[in-house]
């Protein structure tokens, strides 16, 4: 029997890691129902063996505290295929769902952390389980300090593109215990099989909240400034949006896939005294480059500050 995986506090990160993992698992939904750009990459790995395999979730509990959260969970799971439908959801019952749990992931606020894995009776429903957080700002000395000794602690750092299997996380090392092999097979089988997935220390993990955590947003105000300047000469708004997008995606595939270094492909672009040159001089005249690097240091900054009672 695979294990049982349950999500704590399943809001919107919540759903986009359980939905992906569900949807790698649902082999009747790939690839027919996806399009060529939301196949997989090579960063991402479909699980293989059978259900049975004990690195593979089998059973899904999503916890919510309120009762309209769940009516939502449930129009999500319904039009997301048959294994979706099979997922239990529990409302103000996170120390129940934790009991019949094998592995937890905790996606709630990071503000609401403690006061959930302090709830009655949740050390001991944790006790000996692996407890991954998604939570930015908050620490596993923390999260450590709330749960017993014997709770496995790792953070991880995924970001939403996880929903549609085209997510970047980053993960803490493994805590060291008898089950360690298999606690680091768990954890990549969740998430490379919703994008790609690398491990690094702790201390990195706030430049990774903004960078990877943040990081769509920010690319989705370069794009939709790309896509304004396109309609601004000319060019009908869904048309534009679609070369933008796509111009942006390729470039990343190429740095991902081909290995080529941005600045290869921004000189593979320039030609002299072309339109791209004249382009990037326009951005270099207004700091594009370092007002986006800024952004990730300021973003870096506050996430730092995430989780931390004194600094809210």
């Amino acid at each position: 029997m695979g294990y049982t995986l349950c999500v704590l506090g399943c809001g919107t990160m919540g759903i986009a890691i359980l939905s992906g993992v569900v949807d790698s698992l649902d082999v009747s939904r790939i690839p027919n129902n996806l399009e060529k750009w939301e196949s997989h990459t090579p960063g991402t790995m479909t699980p293989t063996g059978s259900p049975s395999d004990n690195t593979a979730p089998s059973r899904f509990l999503a916890c919510v505290k309120r009762e309209v959260s769940a009516v939502k969970l449930k129009g999500v799971f319904a039009s997301m295929g048959v294994l979706a439908q099979n997922i239990e959801i529990f409302v103000d019952q996170n120390v129940q769902a934790v009991q019949q749990s094998d592995v937890v992931l905790l996606c709630c606020k990071p503000q609401l952390a403690h006061s959930i894995l302090s709830e009655p009776g949740m050390q001991k429903a944790l006790d000996g389980k692996l407890l991954i957080s998604i939570l930015a700002g908050v620490t596993i000395s923390q999260l450590s300090s709330w749960v017993l000794p014997s709770t496995k602690v790792i953070r991880a750092m995924p970001n939403t593109p996880c929903k549609i299997r085209e997510g970047m996380t980053i993960v803490t090392t493994i805590p060291s215990s008898p089950s360690e092999e298999l606690d680091g097979a768990i954890i990549l089988k969740i998430f490379s099989s919703i994008g790609r997935c690398r491990f690094l220390d702790e201390k990195h993990f706030d430049a990774c909240t903004a960078l990877s955590g943040s990081g769509p947003a920010f690319a989705c105000i370069f794009l939709e400034a790309m896509a304004d300047g396109g309609v601004m000469m000319g060019l009908p708004r869904a048309e534009a949006l679609e070369l933008a997008s796509q111009t942006l995606q390729g470039a990343a595939r190429m740095v991902l896939q081909a290995g080529q270094h941005p600045a290869q492909i921004r000189d593979a672009v320039t030609t002299p005294g072309g339109c791209t040159i004249a382009g990037l001089l326009a951005l270099e005249d207004g700091k594009v480059r370092s007002t986006i690097a800024r952004c990730i240091q300021v973003a870096t900054d506050r996430a730092s500050e995430l989780g931390q009672p004194n600094k809210q």
